[in-house]
């Protein structure tokens, strides 16, 4: 079912990130490749050796997609890695991840078929190291150890002008430290040898990558995922939220889309196909990958924008979930993956799903709904 391809590495440019994802994973470092036209070798019978759906293939988005058919793919819903400072982005510039989209963005412009769709799944970088940001002096009154305040070291300073600092913290009762971070607020947040983080909005330079490849941004809608605590440490030292939600993109190629309401039921319609925030948990155990989405944001992804038997694109497939849902929506899928362990895993677990749909006589719409997905599939959480 699920055969895998080795790719052929094409003309190599500058150093920059290789990619493995079906939600976030940076791989070592490997040579970025030249976009350019799709090429395809001719078979023995003269007709062009493209990619075939249904199968995975083991190598770099990048080159793997010059080998699809032009104008054959209905649907991409990709999500990338979000340059959040994994241990494994640890090498990986911004340029350097910026770079990696545009590529494979580009790429989407020769393979999506005319009145097409790509749909990215991405968050804003919510701690962007930036070395020209001013110092933030951020005292977390909560948490101080003395009492004793700014205006009361101040005081104290008006009234004994001669006195050192180490008199001072003698005449309030505290340390000389406390009076030091009082008068000079050093409580400088992440330290003061760190450069300081703000939030980078990613929607921007997506959007121009796109226009730069003919794509349009033709819908915006938000996920809103379970609340990351455990990923989001600064709200017990700042203002700021929590991460909760996610963004997913939606490009258009120009030419016909045609639109069917019957896609979806009236009740579909009603509660998530006009709705522009999706409600829907987060994947409670990554066991076969790090970073997955969840199965019902990609059913419902190509549900709506793509018709049966259409071609579903992954070029960051990580374990399987989109060609999963593509094959449980009764779509076609081309899988793409960068390292050998997550293909393998995906292979897996698309044979698994594949049976289930063999063995059993649901429809693919059937198995939309969350309670049978989760109680057909073995391996989904």
């Amino acid at each position: 079912m699920a055969i895998m391809k080795q790719a052929k590495k094409i003309k190599q440019k500058t150093r920059g990130p290789t990619v493995s994802h079906e939600h976030s994973v940076l791989s070592e470092d490997a040579p970025p490749y030249v976009v350019s036209p799709i090429e395809s070798k001719k078979n023995g019978n003269g007709l062009h050796d493209y990619l075939s759906p249904n199968e995975v293939y083991l190598g770099d988005n990048r080159a793997i997609m010059r080998k699809i058919k032009p104008a054959s793919v209905a649907l991409s819903f990709w999500s990338p890695p979000y340059f959040v400072g994994k241990e494994y982005e640890k090498d990986v510039t911004f340029q350097d991840w910026q770079e990696m989209l545009r590529e494979v963005i580009e790429c989407h412009s020769q393979v999506l078929i005319p009145g097409g769709f790509m749909v990215i799944n991405i968050a804003n970088i919510l701690c962007f190291a930036d070395p020209t940001m001013p110092k933030i002096q951020a005292p977390n009154i909560r948490l101080h150890r003395s009492p004793i305040s700014k205006e009361q070291v101040l005081e104290a300073k008006s009234k004994f002008p001669n006195f050192s600092r180490y008199e001072l913290a003698a005449h309030l009762g505290c340390s000389e430290q406390t009076v030091d971070r009082r008068l000079n607020g050093n409580n400088i947040r992440g330290g003061k040898y760190n450069d300081q983080t703000r939030v980078k909005i990613v929607g921007g330079f997506l959007e121009e990558f796109c226009l730069a490849s003919g794509l349009y941004l033709y819908d915006h809608r938000i996920w809103m995922k379970d609340p990351t605590w455990a990923n989001s440490q600064w709200h017990s030292s700042s203002y700021r939220a929590v991460s909760e939600f996610e963004d997913l993109y939606v490009f258009w190629k120009p030419g016909e889309t045609v639109v069917d309401r019957h896609r979806l039921t009236d009740s579909e319609w009603s509660e998530w196909g006009s709705r522009g925030v999706w409600q829907i948990r987060s994947v409670q155990r990554n066991d076969d990958h790090p970073a997955k989405f969840p199965m019902m944001l990609a059913k419902r992804i190509i549900k709506l924008f793509s018709e049966k038997d259409s071609v579903v694109l992954d070029p960051f497939l990580g374990s399987g979930t989109t060609a999963i849902a593509a094959i449980q929506m009764g779509r076609q899928f081309i899988g793409i993956e960068k390292e050998k362990r997550y293909l393998d895993i995906a292979k897996k677990n698309i044979e698994d799903a594949s049976s289930v749909l063999i063995k059993t006589d649901f429809r693919p719409e059937e198995l939309f709904q969350p309670a049978k997905v989760q109680s057909s599939l073995k391996f989904q959480s």
